[in-house]
């Protein structure tokens, strides 16, 4: 059984969660706290395998709270998160302090979208108790440039554990980097937020995309979180495309629709990368790009929060390589000074 303790300033969403959780033969809840003082006392009693925490409680933030648990005793820990540019810059800072993975918190309207928010909500308890939790360890000095970016694009994919794997990566890659196209599975209301903290902590110019960029050398362009993105081929030239069409592997941004659009029209002068997260999604695209001729990474098991894509890619021959995620910039930049 999967013992979660429920962590929640609201008698009521407290009672909504436990009894959505209630529903799952595997989940148990063992406790509820309604603030990070009387949850300390319960971790400690209960010794629960996943925690779900509120952001904004009394007494103690969910932020601060966070920050200690993860020195103290780090678990795995699922936000509960408000759909706002508040809430998104706030949950996207507790997945970079160690969350596994967050869910919006539930509203008022919530009785016709109930059964979709209970199956969401359990299988990010089940991900998460199978989840890795571990300590961030220091970026590696910075690589030399890459000597030949012309007419390459570098398309990465990703979901659970996604954002901080991303900012990992990006963050590790010179101001003069070919472009990077990504698609990470995020709602509409994070990716703004996402795309500028990205930016703030990366070399390279990062921004949500709006559709009819150019890519150009030092730019990253990260897919909204209502839309697909496709790369077109323009010219002598590659741009990005925003499609307002249907969920991909349930999925919007799908990865899949990104690595495909990548491996019709860039082919054997791209770069594929999957990055953890849950599902299968961006692994037949993967496949696409590879046998295209693109040279294809997938993160490996063990760095990975969730296996779920990356495991998928290397499960039907999507990946040339698997390999720990703070290698993988490094063997970019040897791929393209390979060339």
């Amino acid at each position: 059984m999967i013992k979660v303790l429920i962590v929640d300033d609201s008698a009521l969403v407290r009672q909504l969660l436990s009894h959505m959780l209630s529903k799952a033969g595997d989940i148990e809840v063992v406790g509820c706290a309604e603030d990070p003082y009387e949850a300390r006392d319960m971790i400690k009693e209960l010794n629960p395998h996943v925690l779900t925490l509120d952001i904004e409680m009394p007494r103690m933030d969910g932020i601060a709270f966070l920050r200690n648990l993860m020195k103290l005793r780090p678990m795995p820990v699922v936000m509960i998160s408000t759909l706002t540019e508040k809430g998104a810059a706030i949950t996207l800072e507790a997945l970079s302090l160690g969350a596994v993975d967050f869910i919006s918190k539930p509203k008022n309207d919530l009785a016709n979208k109930l059964p979709e928010y209970q199956e969401e909500l359990i299988e990010k308890i089940r991900q998460a108790a199978v989840s890795r939790v571990r300590a961030l360890t220091p970026p590696p000095p910075e690589t030399d440039s890459p000597s030949k970016l012309k007419n390459r694009v570098i398309a990465i994919g990703a979901s659970t554990g996604g954002t901080e794997a991303i900012q990992r990566l990006v963050s590790r890659l010179p101001a003069n980097f070919p472009p990077i196209v990504i698609a990470q599975h995020i709602p509409a209301a994070f990716s703004a937020s996402f795309a500028k903290r990205l930016d703030l902590n990366s070399q390279m110019t990062v921004v949500e995309a709006a559709g009819d960029e150019q890519l150009r050398p030092g730019n990253v362009y990260i897919a909204p979180g209502h839309a697909h993105m496709v790369v077109r081929r323009s010219g002598a030239h590659f741009r990005t495309a925003i499609l307002d069409t249907e969920p991909v592997n349930r999925h919007k941004p799908s990865v899949d629709v990104l690595f495909d659009s990548v491996a019709d029209c860039v082919g054997k002068s791209a770069i594929g990368v999957i990055l953890t997260g849950m599902g299968r999604d961006g692994a037949k695209g993967l496949l696409n790009m590879r046998e295209q001729g693109a040279h294809t990474i997938a993160q490996d098991e063990a760095s990975s929060v969730v296996w779920g894509m990356p495991g998928s890619s290397v499960e039907i021959g999507a990946a040339c390589e698997q390999m720990h995620l703070d290698r993988i910039a490094a063997r970019l930049l040897d791929l393209l000074k390979l060339d």
